[in-house]
C-alpha cells in the first residue's frame, strides 16, 4: 500500500487578510468522500499546518490543498 496525494487546490492570504481557497472542481470531483450518520457527504482535505503558519506570517504566499489517498 502506498500513500498518494491528489492536488485539489491552493490556499493563500488575500490582500484583505482573509484566507482564500481555490479549489479545482475537476480534481474535487475525483476526491474520495465519506458519509456521516446524518447523511451529509464530506471530502476530507488536508493543508500543512507549518505551511499555513507561514502564509499567516507572510513568509510564504501560497500552499496546497490536497487529499491523502491510500492505494
Amino acid at each position: 500500500m502506498s500513500d498518494n496525494n491528489i492536488l485539489v487546490g491552493y490556499l493563500r492570504k488575500g490582500m484583505d487578510g482573509q484566507i482564500k481557497l481555490s479549489i479545482n472542481v475537476s480534481a474535487f470531483e475525483d476526491c474520495e468522500t465519506y458519509t456521516t450518520s446524518d447523511g451529509q457527504v464530506y471530502a476530507p482535505l488536508v493543508v500543512s499546518v507549518a505551511s499555513l503558519e507561514k502564509i499567516l506570517t507572510g513568509e510564504r504566499a501560497v500552499t496546497t490543498i490536497s487529499q491523502k489517498v491510500n492505494e
